[in-house]
């Protein structure tokens, strides 16, 4: 049995986990994604590190990751075994 306070610190955080709305589903104004005719993004979903808070929702500052592929990675491999 909890005191008072203490079940009211337990239960804060967690109250405010539902429900979770898509960025996608809101409107222009309360998120970058929101807006348009569809649900659709509209933009690219990576943006840059040094972007102003606010605009940083989505990948943020994603890499490449994985094996290297293509003609870049072919170049590369001659040149480390040269």
């Amino acid at each position: 049995m909890l005191k008072a306070g203490n079940a009211y610190h337990k239960f804060r955080v967690k109250r405010n986990c539902w429900p979770k709305v898509r960025g996608v589903a809101m409107n222009p104004v309360e998120h970058p994604h929101g807006g348009g005719n569809h649900q659709h993004i509209g933009h690219a979903s990576t943006v840059r590190r040094d972007a102003p808070p606010g605009q940083k929702v989505g990948l943020i500052a994603a890499r490449r990751t994985g094996r290297l592929r293509g003609q870049a990675a072919a170049t590369a491999a001659k040149a480390d075994k040269a």
